[in-house]
């Protein structure tokens, strides 16, 4: 049974961007243990993947194409599958009904380009039932080909939600193989990628595989084998050498969360927190007390959203405020100071920013946050600058809070903020 990987874009050939879709697709391949044979990364031209595509088809039985699907004129690939297989393209009237609901829902402008998404080759298959995402599936000869979405978040989610479990529903690997998983944060995926160039070639036994998780990065080490103390060997030696490399920013192993590690360590050297929460609106107090036994290290989170709250509630001195801002790193010190002193725990956290979209200023954008800690005598800040929507900042911001305390219990440094 073999499988391969078709990534287009002049993008990824000219060097612009770094391709981390075929890598993320062959992960998932290899964790369930399907080989992947070869990884092509073509241009978004006719005569090279239409070539490409047609050799792939004689020798694979699965083929997993990412990109060019949008409503751009440089996204091609529908129109180039649909001349290369002598599909012609037909209107899908109900992905085109949904295009049109989805942009007036959003008060979206409509654009006659959006119509090029519902026009399919003819055979093919949608992939998300919701029609949320481009991507289709073909049967041409003994070969199932996968589209998938240029767009990483769209491509892996469809890549796990519909790829995957259609695959093994058609073919099961005769060797189960045995994973183990390693939790990183505070890494971007290029760095994690470099990592892993060399420990490849080192370990030849060993399938890497990443999946994203936002805000973390899991890794997979996969070992396929009949004997088992041989695997565990291999096992344990890749996850050594990962963790020498990588060091303290993996957190956690198999199913354990950021929240219940940081709980671990507090019950181990029986010390308590309390919070002091403005961005995240009591985010960091719900993770931490979905652990059972919080009980015995959370003593409280305080929400102090507005200011009048953070100076009645914590003792911040207006005067701080007034001279700084609510979001700064004088104000995050006296609530982190302020939290511990009230609820006389061993630590102290707080959190201040801005999760947007409003509230923004010149010198503070959308994104802007300070952690604070309190902790033995001493005051910890640091300011980051986190991206995305609300949902996302006041994620990230909650994971490098918890990770903060990971970090000072295990006498590691913090990730230095801006």
């Amino acid at each position: 049974m073999q499988t391969e990987i078709i990534i287009i874009g002049n993008e990824l050939i000219s060097g612009k961007t770094r391709d981390l879709n075929g890598w993320y697709a062959s992960g998932c391949l290899l964790s369930h243990g399907l080989e992947v044979s070869e990884i092509r990364t073509v241009g978004d031209n006719y005569n090279t993947l239409s070539s490409v595509l047609k050799a792939a088809i004689k020798r694979s039985n699965f083929i997993i194409i990412t990109g060019g699907l949008g409503p751009t004129e440089d996204d091609l690939t529908t129109e180039i599958v649909s001349k290369a297989l002598n599909r012609p393209l037909l209107l899908d009237q109900t992905v085109l009904n949904h295009i049109k609901e989805y942009t007036k829902k959003f008060g979206l402008t409509w654009s006659p380009s959006l119509e090029k998404l519902a026009w399919l080759p003819r055979g093919a298959k949608i992939l998300d039932p919701k029609r949320e995402m481009c991507g289709f599936s073909l049967s041409e000869g003994d070969s199932l080909l996968y589209f998938l979405p240029g767009v990483p978040e769209q491509m892996r989610e469809l890549m796990n939600r519909a790829v995957i479990p259609d695959i093994l529903r058609r073919y099961r690997p005769a060797t189960v193989p045995q994973h183990r998983i390693l939790k990183v944060y505070g890494l971007s995926e290029s760095r994690i990628s470099d990592v892993f160039k060399g420990l490849s070639n080192e370990l030849k036994r060993v399938m890497f595989g990443f999946y994203p998780s936002f805000p973390e990065n899991h890794i997979t080490i996969t070992v396929r084998g009949k004997e088992d103390a041989e695997i565990e060997s291999e096992l344990n030696r890749a996850e050594k050498k990962i963790n020498n490399l990588l060091g303290p920013y993996i957190f956690a192993s198999g199913d354990k969360t950021m929240e219940s590690i940081v709980g671990e360590l507090l019950k181990e050297r029986k010390m308590t927190v309390s919070v002091a929460e403005s961005c995240t609106g009591g985010l960091i107090g719900h993770r931490l007390t979905t652990i059972s036994g919080s009980s015995l290290y959370f003593e409280r989170g305080l929400i102090v959203y507005s200011n009048r709250s953070k100076v009645e509630m914590l003792g911040v001195m207006q005067q701080t405020i007034d001279s700084y801002g609510a979001v700064s790193d004088q104000t995050v010190r006296e609530m982190a100071e302020g939290v511990k002193k009230i609820a006389k725990t061993d630590l102290g956290l707080a959190v201040t920013g801005i999760a947007g979209p409003l509230g923004e200023s010149e010198d503070k954008p959308v994104g802007t946050v300070f952690i604070g800690l309190s902790a033995d005598g001493k005051i910890f800040s640091a300011q980051y600058r986190f991206s995305g929507d609300r949902d996302k900042v006041k994620l990230n911001t909650s994971e490098m809070a918890l990770d903060w305390v990971r970090r000072y219990l295990n006498g590691y440094p913090f990730i230095p903020g801006i």
